[in-house]
């Protein structure tokens, strides 16, 4: 009995090192794919990441589109059409001969 005692020992001692290794290894993978910085988090992020571009280059355009009402109404040369726009926008009137048509309640004019 004393054999198989030693022997067991010797298996035990010999798997001992290599099944560790392949525990650590394993939990390095695992934490790879599904950590708090693992490739599905990183997908997830550059997910966001591309939404928050587009809503960065709609709100350019929209800041852009602002900025040429807004230098169309100043300087030397004014426009005249466009300060009749703001004006009557403004003061909600518009001249007998144009067609209004209403935006539902909620939509934005521009």
């Amino acid at each position: 009995m004393g054999g198989f005692g030693r022997w067991m020992g010797r298996t035990v001692k010999a798997l001992l090192a290599p099944a560790l290794l392949l525990g650590l290894s394993g939990f390095f993978v695992w934490h790879a794919q599904h950590g708090e910085r693992g490739l599905a988090t990183y997908q997830a992020r550059e997910l966001e990441l591309a939404e928050a571009r587009r809503a960065l280059a709609a709100a350019r355009e929209e800041r852009e589109a602002a900025e040429r009402r807004v230098n169309a109404l100043r300087g030397q040369q004014l426009d005249r059409d466009q300060l009749e726009e703001r004006a009557r926008a403004m003061l909600n009137l518009a001249h007998p001969q144009e067609i209004v048509i209403p935006y539902p309640p909620g939509q934005r004019l521009f």
